[in-house]
């Protein structure tokens, strides 16, 4: 029973994370897009683009982030055979690239925090597509745990599938950003 609790309140605090890192890199992507507004507007959004996204990092994601991390670590205590399955594995794999993801956004709100609304040096694409990062990540770790080892046997269709789906959003972002260049 406890278990279950433990794998109840990781999964709640995952969802609670994801919201908050989805957000926070769209809120990147609206500084970002200040960046052609008149000079009184753009000062006043960035103030509080910055301001949302300090608030966003320390108040829901980062502790999320925590709770979601401390929670995996109770379940792998109270259950070790986890540590034994190569799909486990695989899932841990993909939580090292969310620890880097994690550790981008953590930089670049501490970027915005010190340009004191001046421009963010990186470009609106290359922001757009980083927003997707996260959403690779979670497909990820979710097929992994939800197909268990089937993952380690429909490996190559997986993977397959994955790039499709990759390939897809990339495209889609670039679509949506060239149609904004043209309006």
């Amino acid at each position: 029973m406890l278990y279950t609790i433990i794998k109840a309140l990781h999964i709640i605090f995952m969802v609670s994370y994801f919201a908050g890192i989805f957000y926070l890199v769209r809120i990147f992507v609206y500084y970002k897009d200040t960046d052609e507004f008149p000079e009184e507007k753009k000062k006043i959004l960035r103030e509080q683009y910055t301001f949302m996204a300090r608030r966003l990092w320390n108040i829901i994601t980062v502790p999320a982030g925590v709770i979601m991390a401390v929670c995996g670590i109770v379940m792998i205590f109270l259950n070790p055979g986890l540590m034994k399955m190569g799909w486990f594995h695989l899932k841990l794999t993909f939580l090292i690239g969310l620890a880097a993801y994690h550790y981008w956004c953590w930089k670049k709100v501490l970027q915005l925090k010190d340009l004191h609304g001046n421009i963010l040096p990186i470009a609106n694409i290359k922001l757009r597509q980083a927003n997707e990062i996260a959403t690779f990540i979670l497909f990820l770790v979710v097929f992994t745990v939800i197909l268990k080892s089937m993952v380690i046997e429909y490996w190559w269709q997986l993977i397959a599938g994955f790039f499709v789906l990759v390939f897809l959003i990339m495209m889609t972002v670039k679509l949506v950003n060239k149609n904004k260049k043209n309006k």
